[in-house]
């Protein structure tokens, strides 16, 4: 079964061709730039080093702002076409050698680069040594920079942090669970038998590997097996309704994505309330992002009503984090709440897996 390998920070993917993580020489992985979040942090770093350069060629201070017009205007618009063509050749330049792949980044900011000095105003140029100069030291920062960001979170670090993050199950589903089998065992046997398979597998995905981006079909059979539990405890009180409009079922998602809000959906949502509520499974494609969205009813607190421990939304800022590291900016997290009902929202980036 296809498994995606775990970005490292920078933007890459993890493998051998990325040589060593720790090294600050020229294997250091290019980034994705087809990235979101890869593409904000450079076009940041190279800003920074426009507004320095500014401040360095400016013989005094009234004269910055000028000299920052005219930097913008030389180097904007060639920065964002160089991003551009970089995002263009992303797959190429992430299958390189770390030698190899910076420079043809560095090809790349040069081609942009004496484009834009070529249809450039004559008073606004500059000698092309001083445009191809700053295009090779904008590389070399974004590199430095890069290059720190993989050092400062090492494989090691990021792998042990999610290793922290993976969502749990509460222990008092596995209880509750126990006690459903025991509640129906002598009148229904295969049915208990049932449920104890499903709960195995629940464990059985809790002891796994999490590190690595799974499929969203097994997310939704997880999900669903989940649910046939809480079914067993909590009977016609709790009702589900699946709604998949065309999504695909390879795109690449955390895995316990979706159990951990099912389960926050059914515990402040249906277990603090006497009366039937309805969870709702949203699942689709809009462009190239899927959506996932599971929507629990509030409950109006009655006399004889349980009242569960308020929610501190940990399994949601777990949630959010794993999302931050496995797709940095290009995935979010949604949380919105309206009269009697409460949503959660998931956005990711549609990456298809393997079988």
């Amino acid at each position: 079964m296809g498994r995606a390998r775990l970005p490292d920070p920078s933007g890459s993917e993890m493998g051998p061709e990325a040589g060593p993580w720790h090294s600050f020489g020229p294997l250091v992985p290019v980034p994705d730039f087809r990235n979101l979040g890869v593409i904000l942090r450079a076009i940041a770093v190279i800003n920074v080093l426009l507004l320095l350069t500014a401040a360095m060629v400016s013989s005094e201070l009234a004269g910055i702002p000028d000299q920052i017009g005219l930097l913008v205007a030389r180097a904007e618009l060639p920065l964002l076409f160089a991003l551009l063509l970089a995002a263009g050749v992303a797959p190429y330049l992430r299958s390189r050698h770390g030698l190899v792949a910076w420079s043809g980044v560095l090809g790349l900011a040069w081609i942009a680069a004496g484009l834009w000095m070529a249809v450039l105003p004559e008073g606004l140029r500059i000698r092309s040594w001083q445009c191809l100069g700053w295009a090779a030291l904008a590389v070399l920062v974004a590199w430095a920079y890069f290059a720190y960001r993989s050092h400062r979170q090492s494989p090691a670090q990021v792998e042990a942090r999610l290793l922290a993050l993976t969502a749990r199950i509460r222990p008092h589903f596995f209880f509750n669970s126990l006690n459903g089998v025991l509640g129906i065992l002598r009148e229904d046997p295969r049915r208990a038998e049932r449920a104890l398979e499903e709960l195995a597998d629940l464990f059985r995905v809790l002891m796994r590997d999490n590190r690595e981006l799974v499929r969203l079909d097994e997310e939704v059979a997880l999900g669903r097996r989940y649910l046939d539990l809480e079914f067993l405890r909590l009977g016609d009180r709790l009702e589900v309704d699946w709604k998949d409009d065309g999504c695909p079922g390879d795109a690449q998602v955390p895995p316990l994505l979706l159990q951990p809000l099912l389960e926050n959906a059914v515990y402040h949502g249906i277990e603090p309330s006497g009366r039937r509520g309805r969870v709702e499974v949203i699942l689709r494609k809009a462009g190239d992002v899927i959506l996932i969205d599971v929507v629990n009813p509030v409950p109006i607190a009655n006399v004889g009503d349980a009242v569960p421990a308020p929610g501190n939304r940990m399994a949601l800022a777990n949630l959010k984090e794993r999302l931050m590291l496995f797709f940095d900016l290009e995935a979010k997290l949604v949380i919105r709440e309206g009269d009697g009902w409460y949503s959660v929202q998931v956005r990711l980036p549609y990456r298809r897996g393997g079988v």
